[in-house]
């Protein structure tokens, strides 16, 4: 019988793809959150499974719904409010730690609060998802040899966003200035003009905006960068605040939408520049992939370390990359110029 795993946030959206692929691998699966009545509901779905409602606000049912698992899944936003309280859980227990956070300030304070206390204890990894942890993957892959970079440039083009529940009570639950890294030291984030980019095919060319997420965090804790840029295109947060936007609507047998995206990293050390490119449908079904290579890996004792980390750092990045389905994610050859 495979390890048992635990999912806070199982019913949500993003949580839906990450209990179906750790199912499919084998995994026994304790599915919790703070709704029993959807729980049971999932359980039809996962009659093996075992469910566990179990309330953030009340660590002793956290305890209760984590005990007896070796990684706790975090999928329930906004980490903001979520990742603590699981994480204190975690640590009482002796148990990993992954979540999902986008949320710039939900990482910082993880690794702010934690970084010392998890030491010797657990591991603890936020941001493995599309946001944050992908351009982390990517970045880490192409600058493998570089010791010292000048600029890390990330693109992320979407055809559309069909933004969930979850996405949008994050987006109105985080308030805080967004963060840029600017000589080597995070700074917050200046106005700055839209610019058009070739994102190819199946997105094309699209106006993007400097928007920084959780990568910047995750990126500028472990390599040795001066400057990180993220940027979204504009179409995709035109979608994203349009009320009206609905929801993501399931196309295919994996229950993806009919979303594409691409993610670009262009990398510069002194006079060479480097790009690489991930490209995949649905940016939130891509995320189960890299939630569940992350908890084989973890649990195939390919790390010894413990405490506050990120999956750029405590992995090879190209061999991380290497083993993700082609049909999940793309990922292109590293292309070298100089300017």
């Amino acid at each position: 019988m495979k390890n048992s795993i635990a999912i806070y946030g199982a019913y949500g959206h993003t949580g839906k793809f990450i209990v179906a692929e750790l199912s499919r691998k084998g995994y026994q699966l304790i599915l919790s959150g703070r709704d029993e009545e959807k729980l049971q509901q999932l359980k039809k779905q996962y009659p093996n499974s075992t469910i566990k409602a179990a309330d953030i606000s009340d660590p002793a049912s956290l305890d209760n719904a984590f005990s007896g698992s070796e990684i706790i899944i975090n999928c329930a936003g906004p980490f903001l409010d979520t990742a603590e309280p699981i994480i204190e859980s975690a640590l009482r227990l002796g148990i990993h730690y992954i979540d999902l956070s986008a949320e710039q300030k939900a990482v910082l304070d993880v690794f702010e609060n934690y970084a010392e206390k998890a030491k010797g204890k657990i591991l603890i990894i936020p941001a493995v998802a599309f946001y944050g942890g992908l351009g982390d993957l990517l970045s880490t892959a192409i600058t493998h040899d570089w010791g010292k970079i000048d600029e890390i440039n990330i693109y992320i083009g979407l055809d559309s966003w069909y933004p969930t529940k979850g996405t949008r009570l994050t987006g109105d639950r985080n308030h805080y200035t967004r963060l840029t890294l600017k000589n080597n030291q995070l700074q917050e984030l200046e106005p700055s003009v839209p610019i058009d980019w070739n994102f190819q095919n199946p997105i094309g060319i699209k106006q993007v905006v400097s928007l920084p997420l959780s990568e910047i965090i995750t990126i500028s804790r472990h390599l040795n960068v001066n400057t990180i840029n993220t940027y979204l295109s504009q179409n995709s947060l035109d979608d994203l605040r349009n009320k009206d936007t609905p929801e993501p609507e399931a196309i295919d047998e994996k229950n993806r939408s009919s979303q594409h995206f691409s993610l670009e990293v262009v990398a510069v050390k002194d006079n060479i520049k480097r790009k690489i490119t991930a490209q995949g449908q649905d940016i939130y079904a891509v995320t189960s992939p890299l939630v569940v290579e992350t908890v084989n890996r973890i649990l195939s004792d390919k790390t010894a370390k413990t405490g506050v980390t990120v999956i750029g750092e405590i992995f090879d990045a190209a061999d991380f990359l290497k083993s993700l389905n082609e049909d999940d994610i793309t990922i292109s050859a590293i292309e070298e110029s100089h300017l």
